[in-house]
């Protein structure tokens, strides 16, 4: 690890597989599977390792177009993207990898479903429609029943258009223990199933439930009718999830020091640029006594407690706040198992803003 140039993003291959075990065994025997969010990670080869480690359903998603086209060409079989998409030409391209993959689009209003229904049925090709209704992020989603109802009935109607189910995203607060994941899962999941069961009712059909995410990954399986789970942050993971102690820290930037100008203070060659500080500082990996006190776009400034010392040359490993905003900012992985390269995987959907 000393001879790789910094700063870089390294993957410790033996966290990385620790996680996806924990996914394939939580999901092995369940209903509800793993639909692992790209967005994580940005990497086909990477995806795929997932997927053959087993509690998947097999496919991924995404949150742009650009990224779905990186997975679909990379060989993924089926993609969900999970935000709405309106603008002709992004439809016009999801319509055209939905020649070569299974293509899933959320959609929370009528007229985004009429415009996905003329898109495909002019390429001939079949998308399939899941509804997103709000549960607490205050984003996209149908907001009431009976909303939701009629927009199903609408694409039910669509040619070129299959509706596939319900989906919705939630978010909770810091450091819950699994008792109030359980109940927080509960609470606000319960609004997709009521929505569900509201359009079986009215005598439409579907096969997918997709919510829950890392913090509910668990407790959300155990809600009946929950079939697919979107989680990605526990696959790196990030000090936002450090109380999910099942899952080990994989990505980290590895840093040098590369100025000590005065006691107490050393200067690495990481900054926002390679870290991202989207909801905070990094942490310091096994460096007890030193901290990032700032980060300007090239450099960290580390605290150091008193009798704590670093050295110019020396490397520190920092664990990011929040993961998938750092990721975007590289080219590669470099997977280290025992301190040596194992893998080099190209970040292949890094910037796909689109």
């Amino acid at each position: 690890m000393t001879d790789l140039d910094t700063p870089c993003l390294v993957i410790d291959m033996d966290a990385l597989d620790n996680n996806m075990d924990v996914i394939a065994d939580c999901y092995e025997g369940s209903s509800a599977k793993l639909r692992g969010h790209a967005k994580n990670h940005k990497t086909p080869a990477i995806a795929h390792r997932q997927i053959r480690r087993g509690g998947t359903v097999g496919g991924v998603c995404a949150a742009k177009v650009s990224e779905a086209e990186v997975m679909v060409h990379g060989g993924i079989p089926s993609v969900f993207i999970t935000s709405e998409i309106i603008q002709p030409m992004k439809i016009e391209r999801l319509c055209t990898l939905a020649r070569q993959a299974e293509m899933l689009v959320s959609c929370d209003h009528v007229g985004n479903a009429q415009d996905l229904s003329k898109a495909a049925n002019d390429q001939s090709v079949e998308l399939g429609v899941v509804i997103e209704i709000e549960t607490g992020l205050r984003r996209c989603g149908v907001r009431e029943i009976e909303a939701g109802v009629a927009l199903a009935k609408e694409i039910d109607s669509l040619p070129g258009l299959r509706f596939r189910g319900v989906m919705s995203h939630q978010t909770i607060g810091e450091m819950p223990d699994r008792e109030d994941r359980a109940v927080e899962a509960a609470r606000t999941i319960k609004g997709v199933i009521d929505l569900k069961e509201a359009i079986e009712g009215a005598g439409l059909t579907m096969d997918i439930v997709s919510t829950g995410e890392t913090w509910s990954y668990d407790v959300a399986a155990e809600i009946p009718g929950v079939t697919e789970i979107q989680g990605g942050s526990y696959l790196m993971m990030e000090t936002h999830y450090g109380y999910m102690t099942e899952f080990h820290y994989a990505a980290k930037i590895l840093t040098t020091i590369i100025s000590t100008p005065r006691p107490g203070v050393a200067i690495g060659d990481a900054g926002v640029r390679a870290v991202s500080s989207l909801i905070g500082m990094p942490t310091v990996l096994d460096r007890p006594g030193v901290t990032v006190e700032s980060m300007d776009s090239d450099h960290s400034v580390f605290k150091l407690d008193p009798g704590v010392d670093l050295k110019v040359g020396d490397q520190v490993l920092l664990i990011p706040a929040q993961q998938d905003a750092m990721v975007s900012r590289w080219d590669r992985f470099i997977g280290l198992r025992g301190g040596k390269v194992e893998v080099v995987w190209d970040i292949q959907a890094r910037g796909c803003h689109n």
